[in-house]
């Protein structure tokens, strides 16, 4: 048997990249007073279908989808947001505190080619902010993805970012891109031919060479923004500057949902090869009420893991495994029973601590207490278990130092928790 295509297995001796990225993200998002929220891997179809768009890739092409036994439309969940607002929605939070900071970790699913970095079952690490309009918290979500990449150790990281308008001036902007492409529909793919009368914008995230040739020279959002969404992206870029946050504006970019609004970003790298975003996010003040909640102003990011990890590969930011800090060498059954439950008491007690019950020679122990990086080794045979005294080898500098029995548990935790 073997995975499904797109989908694959994380080994332990892969899993200390994760943890380490885990373990610092959580930091800073504590750090910035975001909190954990946990959502469903399943949802109704239709949340999708409305808040992503009808007429992107994730929604026509993409997304895992499948009736249930009473023959509704579930679909496992391809990213995050929408989960999130649903669950502020539905339970309400806003009626208590209207301004809600954010973060999880989770997989998601994409029926994507999969290549270099990309899975159909991948991981992201997700924040969002709802019930604030200030550009401040553009700035804030963008420092904190530099914060954390910085923290990781990362150098070859670009931010781009753009203003996708809202409501207001996006309709000017979409007049201009319709009279742009004008007779240039026919050199559209299939699929951007129907999206010039859904949503014209869904074609400047078209991956295609054609569609791209098309697009060279087309008018950019950035060119048509009304005067509040102008200071807004104003206020960003002079922030960003003065916190020496280095971006890049980038026109073309337009993100691959339909709910962004204004500020919009992604993170990118060359790290894996051809260019790639290992990050992205956006502001999207609409989302909210589109789902039935009250008007409320949301922004939110979400890092591709699985990219981040192999990116940190390449750049060999590999923290070390941790060794133990006993391994217990059991000879004969007496000797193993002693061993377990002594293992049990340690590990209690935070030690780490390991041993084997597969009744191997002392040669062989002590080569397994070596391969797993052992600190210092407990040695019970027949011969200590007769004298009452055991033997504990310090594994660095080779000294032992003989235990009684009946000393054994309170002189192994004051040895082992003071070096």
């Amino acid at each position: 048997m073997q995975t499904i295509r797109g989908f694959r297995d994380i080994l332990p001796e892969h899993i200390r990249l994760w943890q380490k990225v885990e373990t610092l993200a959580y930091e800073l998002f504590a750090a910035f007073d975001y909190r954990e929220i946990r959502i469903p891997v399943l949802e109704k179809t239709q949340l999708f279908a409305r808040s992503i768009g009808e007429a992107t890739d994730i929604v026509e092409k993409e997304m895992y989808t499948f009736e249930d036994r009473n023959k509704e439309k579930l679909t496992l969940r391809p990213e995050a947001t929408a989960s999130i607002c649903r669950a502020y929605i539905q339970h309400k939070l806003y009626a208590s505190d209207p301004v809600r900071k954010f973060f999880m970790t989770g997989p998601m699913f994409r029926r994507e080619r999969p290549q270099k970095g990309r899975y159909r079952q991948f991981y992201q690490i997700d924040a969002e902010v709802f019930g604030i309009a200030s550009a401040f918290v553009d700035c804030e979500l963008i420092f904190l993805l530099n914060e954390l990449f910085t923290r990781l150790g990362l150098t070859c990281l670009t931010a781009h970012i753009n203003s996708l308008g809202c409501p207001d001036c996006r309709p000017a902007f979409t007049q201009s891109l319709l009279g742009f492409l004008g007779e240039k529909k026919q050199d559209l793919c299939d699929i951007c031919q129907r999206r010039m009368t859904k949503n014209p914008m869904r074609i400047l995230d078209c991956k295609t060479q054609t569609c791209q040739e098309v697009l060279a020279g087309a008018p950019a959002t950035v060119d048509h923004l009304c005067p509040a969404c102008e200071d807004h992206f104003h206020t960003v870029k002079t922030t960003l500057q003065k916190q020496g946050v280095d971006f890049f504006i980038d026109k073309s970019l337009v993100r691959g949902l339909d709910y962004y609004t204004r500020t919009a970003w992604e993170i990118q790298t060359t790290a894996l090869g051809a260019q790639s975003a290992v990050a992205g996010g956006g502001r999207y003040d609409g989302l909210v009420a589109e789902l039935g909640g009250p008007d409320t102003p949301a922004i939110g990011f979400a890092i591709g893991f699985d990219r981040l990890v192999e990116v940190m590969e390449q750049l060999e930011q590999l923290p070390e495994e941790p060794g133990l800090d006993l391994f217990i060498v059991a000879l004969e059954d007496p000797a193993m029973e002693m061993a377990y439950h002594l293992s049990c008491d340690l590990n209690q007690a935070g030690i780490r601590t390991g041993t084997d019950f597969r009744g191997k020679s002392l040669k062989a122990l002590m080569k397994r207490a070596d391969k797993r990086n052992a600190r210092h080794v407990l040695i019970a045979g027949p011969s200590e278990l007769k004298d009452k005294a055991l033997i504990l080898r310090n594994m660095v500098t080779r000294e032992q130092t003989t235990i009684p029995m009946d000393q054994l548990v309170p002189a192994l935790k004051k040895i082992l928790q003071t070096t």
